[in-house]
């Protein structure tokens, strides 16, 4: 009778085990279909992205729902007189680059002071619906005094858009102070009342802010995480992730889309000076693709927004991509020694960028 029991048992607990089985291979087949179907959505909806580009590939900007590209053309030209033949070439070569960014599936401008915005509205002009325009007209917003309240950063808004031809602004990312820590409350909710307030008018489709202070910017999201749907900050290819409760994992958490800004270290990272027959142009090219890629492998990170001087340089972004996030061990030390000299070298005006560093 027992050794029948023991058979029962056998029979009873084989038959468990493979109902159990069959059960998780059901649950597997079905989490491996969700996926699919999931990344299947994912590249239906970024298709349908301004300026797409099979070869490029996309973020989701958070909350904003927008899949932007995976490095965006940041405002500055820093350099520029290196590649123009004479002054009279700067909007053909805005246009150039501009055009050149498009046809990549660059997707994103980042404008952040008056002359970039009206650089870029002229560059744009006829194509405003295949990019998406970031905008701050920074003299008319928080780091001036008297422009702090809501009613005053709604004027600036409309001034700047009636200056420019834009209809709107995908993004108005309101500049703050350096440090962010120095606005008030009250100040702060004005500009939270006037993001509300462009949003409602549609003159800006999706809101956020720029600022230096990263453990500000964290505080700000968790207490305005719908009003600060993205936010820039200063990301070098020596920035760190903090392990935990930093503004990355804030970010991460409120569903923020991320710019990186100064991914170059305003220029510091390179040897040459961004001339094209420069004899370090070579080994300039590869350091910024080593930091693009770096700073990618970053899930917390949207995009970096380079500033870029010439179509050659839109061309190694677009390559950057191409090699994917993170580096080899030799890759990472050929990028280490190039940012121990970075942060050796910065000039005196940059030497807050290593506040940024966190290691």
């Amino acid at each position: 009778m027992a050794e029948m029991l023991t058979r029962r048992e056998f029979l009873r607990d084989g038959t468990m085990a493979a109902a159990a089985a069959g059960l998780a291979a059901t649950a597997g087949a079905d989490e491996k279909d969700e996926k699919a179907a999931a990344k299947a959505k994912q590249t239906e909806e970024t298709k349908k992205t301004r300026s797409y580009n099979p070869d490029m590939l996309y973020r989701r900007l958070g909350k904003t729902g927008l899949w932007v590209s995976a490095v965006c053309l940041g405002g500055h030209w820093k350099r520029i007189d290196k590649v123009l033949q004479n002054k009279d070439d700067f909007d053909k070569n805005r246009a150039e680059v501009a055009s050149r960014c498009l046809e990549a599936g660059i997707n994103y401008v980042d404008a952040c002071m008056a002359q970039e915005i009206l650089a870029y509205a002229k560059a744009l002009k006829g194509k405003r619906e295949q990019v998406f325009f970031g905008y701050s007209w920074s003299d008319r917003e928080m780091r001036l005094p008297e422009w702090r309240k809501a009613d005053k950063l709604m004027e600036g808004l409309n001034q700047g858009l009636k200056e420019s031809g834009l209809e709107y602004v995908d993004l108005w990312r309101i500049t703050m102070l350096e440090r962010g820590s120095l606005h008030t409350q009250a100040e702060i909710e004005e500009a939270v009342k006037a993001m509300e307030q462009a949003k409602k008018q549609g003159k800006a489709r999706c809101t956020g802010c720029s600022s230096h202070d990263r453990n500000w910017l964290k505080a700000l999201i968790e207490k305005f995480p719908q009003q600060l749907e993205v936010i820039l900050t200063p990301y070098t290819a020596g920035s760190t992730v903090l392990p935990k409760e930093s503004l990355f994992d804030a970010v991460q958490q409120q569903d923020v889309g991320v710019f990186g800004i100064k991914p170059f270290a305003s220029n510091s990272l390179f040897k040459g000076d961004g001339s094209p027959n420069s004899p370090h142009a070579e080994e300039d090219s590869k350091r910024a693709r080593l930091a693009i890629r770096c700073i990618l492998a970053n899930p917390a990170i949207t995009a970096p927004i380079p500033g870029l001087i010439s179509a050659a340089q839109v061309d190694n972004m677009v390559k950057a991509v191409k090699e994917g996030p993170g580096l080899t061990e030799a890759e990472a030390q050929h990028l280490q020694l190039a940012c121990d000299e970075m942060w050796a070298g910065l000039p005196e005006e940059y030497r807050w960028l290593r506040a940024h560093r966190l290691v």
